[in-house]
């Protein structure tokens, strides 16, 4: 796939940069961040982030922002036709109004299973406009859901999370009687071919970010790579295919000039993409998040991981404010589709950093406040949602200013 490329000089170079981000360049690298307090903004880099990583950071957002066309592989499928197109709110790397949409069965045992196992729940909103290639649900369906986006600031400290601190963290069996019983999903890194921890996606299908951006590639864009050579797109026949997508698989190949595939510049553009830092906080603040662990609402929204040893400083036993276990939890909010590791009402934990910036709110959307999502919860987290309804005005008010500086 032949693609446009701008390198580091034409933003400026890494002194424009490096002032933006208030850090100082010495022989021609990015020391450590002067006003280490100040926190990133929206679609930032990580702070100390290096002029060739930030060089790979820009091709990813290049990548991340452009606009595929069917002669590049785009569809025949699809459902956006840029990265950016469903992450862009409050920056590039956020979320935004559109959905996808999944379907599937769940027989008379109440066992759920896809149309196809190859092609999974998903079902595009669009297609290249000619020989009939849009994907269309089976009549027979008796799940279906949506999904909104979720943001990706921060992905390469979540990716850099060891394994064995997701699994530290699962009681399956609920051993402690707190009523939360969260789980890892193992799944395999199609990249290693390793089993590992998902942490990605609302179900947490996949273990690595970039395993994660060529599903998404696929999946999203109808673009095949060599993690996803395949077409994924149900009831389209394969002679039909040919005619909607005539281009070879797989579509992503190496770029000459780079030596890099799309999928290796999405990697990296969320690699190295900063998490949304706190908002201000006060002592009513402090009081909410004090009340957000009283009520057991850290249970799941665990408020700091660590990334393990790294010979990058960026990721080298860095703390993780994500307020997230990454486990999966049946919280009465699942969407009635079992997807890789995860059951039918499982969901991952959704990290609440940057929570400030997103709405609406839950897997579908439903949920237009911080309140309204508190109100959907049951189950695993009955407790929580009732410990929030107990609550005096001053409290709630407190919990809610907390959340509202994430």
């Amino acid at each position: 796939m032949t693609r446009s490329r701008r390198s580091l000089r034409h933003l400026g170079g890494p002194g424009r940069w490096a002032r933006r981000l208030g850090v100082v360049v010495a022989a021609g690298w990015l020391a450590a961040p002067v006003f280490a307090q100040i926190p990133p903004a929206p679609g930032d880099a990580l702070p100390g982030i290096t002029p060739a990583e930030f060089e790979l950071f820009n091709l990813g957002l290049e990548d991340f922002l452009e606009v595929e066309e069917p002669e590049e592989g785009l569809g025949p499928a699809f459902n956006g036709t840029s990265c950016g197109g469903c992450h862009n709110v409050p920056a590039v790397g956020g979320i935004s109004p559109v959905s996808e949409l999944r379907a599937g069965m769940v027989d008379a045992d109440g066992v759920y299973t896809d149309f196809d196992p190859d092609a999974g729940s998903l079902f595009q909103l669009f297609s290249i406009p000619s020989h009939g290639c849009q994907v269309v649900i089976p009549a027979e369906a008796t799940v279906i859901a949506r999904r909104v986006p979720i943001p990706v600031f921060g992905g390469g400290l979540v990716d850099a999370i060891p394994d064995e601190t997701l699994l530290a963290l699962e009681d399956p069996l609920d051993l402690d009687r707190d009523g939360v019983s969260g789980r890892a999903a193992i799944v395999e890194d199609l990249a290693t071919g390793e089993l590992r921890v998902g942490r990605f996606g609302w179900k947490a299908q996949r273990a690595s970010l970039l395993v994660f951006g060529a599903d998404a590639y696929l999946n999203e864009m109808g673009i095949t790579s060599d993690l996803f050579p395949r077409e994924q797109s149900f009831g389209i026949d394969p002679a039909l295919m040919r005619l909607c997508d005539p281009v070879p698989d797989p579509e992503d190949v190496e770029d000459r000039a780079t030596r890099r595939r799309g999928i290796d510049n999405f990697e990296s553009f969320m690699k190295f993409l900063a998490p949304v830092g706190r908002g201000p906080t006060d002592a009513q603040v402090r009081l909410g998040e004090q009340t957000f662990d009283a009520i057991g609402c850290a249970a799941c929204h665990v408020p700091v991981l660590e990334t393990g040893p790294s010979s990058n400083p960026l990721f080298d036993r860095q703390p993780v404010a994500l307020y997230a276990d990454l486990l999966l939890h049946d919280v009465g909010t699942g969407d009635g589709i079992a997807q890789a590791a995860a059951a039918a009402n499982e969901v991952r934990t959704p990290a609440l950093w940057g929570l400030r910036f997103r709405r609406p709110l839950l897997h579908d959307g439903r949920a237009a406040t911080v309140t309204d999502a508190i109100e959907a919860h049951a189950a695993e987290a009955a407790l929580a949602r009732e410990g929030f309804d107990g609550l005096d005005p001053v409290s709630r008010a407190a919990l809610l200013a907390f959340l509202g500086s994430l």
